[in-house]
């Protein structure tokens, strides 16, 4: 290493003096420059931050429109579609009845045709608006609505939802056929389900031969065009007369039933077809008659809403 002299150091140290004397001269003027840079950016940016902010001032609203007929969809839904200035909703198993609460001018938009990158681009085009919109689905937003994936879609773009409940279709079709499908010590569980199709495949282990072991009241969703599966899989469980009630658009104007049993109910359909949009009713509460009263109204069941006897 190279000897440091003493003239060297009086050098540097000189050096070193006038760098910080720049420096406290120079401070304030950068800090004043940086703070002034800081300031334009922000003047930049605060318009498209504010423009953010609108084009996410809104929300999806799903609404579970209900089975079909317009005065089955719940209060808050109707209000909700009356505020929305836009409206999507599938028309090929929405009843357009619907539609007459969107208010004036609505941006009504028919989503059976679309697919889920359409429709995701409709949402993005009403966040850019700051349009609120009001998504219909028909029955209740819980069980095959498809809105799970559109709500995926919601999050990925920071747009907010809400989710509002609707009168679900099986719900209906228990009304059109004037039945409570729990019936005291005869059928208590009543079992949502459906065949595998198209769109989505069952899970293997979610068969109509699980779930009819069990004995419960079966209610096959979208499975009209597999009534003869449905009968071949339930008979050797519930066996061939065991009442099968099908609903064929339930509370629409044109609705339709069809009863029969296991051993019968593919030949009634067969003289009158059914297409579509059908709900399948299997178990023995769908014509249990002689059944044993609920002890709920019993005089001697004692609950907390009732005095108590002596």
């Amino acid at each position: 290493m190279a000897a440091c002299h003493a003239g060297d150091a009086v050098v540097l140290g000189e050096e070193l003096e006038q760098y910080q004397q720049c420096e406290a001269v120079l401070r304030p003027e950068m800090r004043k420059k940086s703070e002034q840079n800081q300031q334009e950016r922000e003047a930049v940016l605060r318009p498209q931050l504010r423009e953010t902010k609108r084009e996410l001032d809104m929300t999806v609203h799903f609404i579970g429109a209900g089975p079909g007929a317009a005065d089955l969809i719940t209060v808050r839904g109707r209000d909700l579609i009356g505020r929305c200035p836009v409206c999507l909703y599938a028309g090929s198993i929405v009843s357009p009845d619907l539609l007459q609460y969107c208010p004036p001018g609505a941006r009504i938009v028919d989503t059976a045709p679309m697919s889920l990158d359409e429709i995701e681009a409709e949402y993005l085009k009403a966040a850019a608006d700051g349009l609120d919109v009001a998504r219909l689905h028909s029955g209740d937003l819980s069980v095959w609505s498809a809105v799970a994936e559109q709500i995926r879609r919601l999050e990925k773009h920071g747009i907010a939802y809400t989710m509002t409940p609707g009168v679900p279709s099986f719900a209906a079709a228990a009304a059109a056929l004037g039945r409570e499908l729990t019936i005291p010590a005869v059928a208590q569980s009543l079992v949502l389900t459906r065949v595998s199709g198209r769109a989505s495949p069952m899970p293997n282990s979610e068969t109509l031969a699980a779930f009819g072991a069990t004995g419960a009241t079966l209610a096959i969703h979208l499975a009209i065009h597999a009534l003869q599966q449905v009968v071949e899989e339930l008979t050797p469980l519930y066996g061939a007369d065991c009442p099968v009630a099908i609903v064929v658009k339930a509370s629409w104007p044109d609705e339709r039933v069809v009863r029969g049993t296991l051993g019968d109910i593919a030949a009634k359909v067969a003289e009158e077809p059914i297409e579509r949009t059908a709900l399948i009713f299997v178990g023995p509460g769908l014509e249990a008659s002689d059944f044993r009263e609920s002890s709920l109204y019993d005089p001697a069941y004692q609950r907390r809403f009732r005095g108590r006897g002596e």
